[in-house]
């Protein structure tokens, strides 16, 4: 069974573009998202259907990886402005699973697309941030809490 942790949580800050801010935990509704996500929280997607991006998702393996591709020192909890960066486990391959997270649960939907705010943290950071390299986007399917170091559990279908 796929386990992992949560090893930092961001939320963005009201100013689009500035740095992410770092937290020690979030509070999730289902359907919504991140409660104290201003910017994101509740939207919903052109066909009124609840957003898939609710919960961004990276694993820190996966940012170190990035770095040392691009000869770049590591890059810090946030910069690649992802809300859960993760220890442990490989969510591209989760796309269509349930994660445990706290005491909420998340469905895995996509991988995330990578913006321009990639490059410009380091040139060629965005292209690399491909083909299952990016982290992914979460719909929370269950209310609660998710705090730094809570354990990340896949559920059986």
């Amino acid at each position: 069974m796929q386990r992992g942790r949560v090893a930092s949580i961001h939320i963005h800050p009201e100013k689009s573009g500035a740095e992410m801010l770092s937290v020690e935990q979030i509070e999730v509704q289902a359907e919504k998202g991140i409660v104290q996500e201003k910017r994101y929280f509740g939207r919903r997607a052109s066909n009124g259907q609840a957003s898939k991006r609710q919960v961004t998702l990276i694993e820190r393996e996966q940012i170190a990886e990035h770095a040392a591709t691009l000869k770049c020192p590591a890059f810090p909890p946030g910069a690649v402005r992802s809300n859960i960066e993760t220890d442990g486990i490989n969510l591209v391959q989760l796309k269509g699973k349930t994660l445990q997270i706290g005491n909420a649960q998340l469905r895995v939907c996509e991988p995330r697309d990578p913006c321009e705010k990639m490059d410009r943290l380091m040139p060629g950071l965005r292209a690399l941030m491909e083909d299952g390299r990016q982290g992914v986007l979460a719909q929370v399917l269950s209310s609660g809490t998710i705090r730094v170091g809570d354990e990340i559990r896949l559920l059986e279908s």
